[in-house]
């Protein structure tokens, strides 16, 4: 058993949702689109050794290395065009 949880949700439900956004901003220009967008998978894990094996976890199928961030985070992240898909693993002491 790991020692992180990935905060992770209902894949189906995640890419009918891009989906279902793709139809409707293809179907209505008049609506404005941001410069630049993020999607972000969630590490937690108390120890910085096991908050990195899981950030690197999610990190090796996308084929982008996990990178110290300072103050114990975490981060790995891909871009498709103006849109980045990544992971982050936060300490403990700053999760809300």
């Amino acid at each position: 058993m790991s020692d992180y949880v990935i905060r992770s949700g209902d894949r189906a439900a995640f890419l009918a949702g891009l989906r279902e956004l793709v139809a409707f901003l293809t179907a209505n220009p008049a609506v404005a689109v941001p410069r630049h967008a993020s999607v972000v998978v969630l590490v937690d894990a108390s120890d910085p050794a096991a908050r990195l094996d899981g950030v690197e976890s999610v990190a090796a199928p996308l084929g982008v290395p996990a990178e110290d961030i300072g103050r114990g985070h975490v981060a790995a992240r891909r871009y498709f065009g103006p849109i980045s898909y990544g992971v982050v693993g936060i300490p403990p002491e700053e999760r809300q």
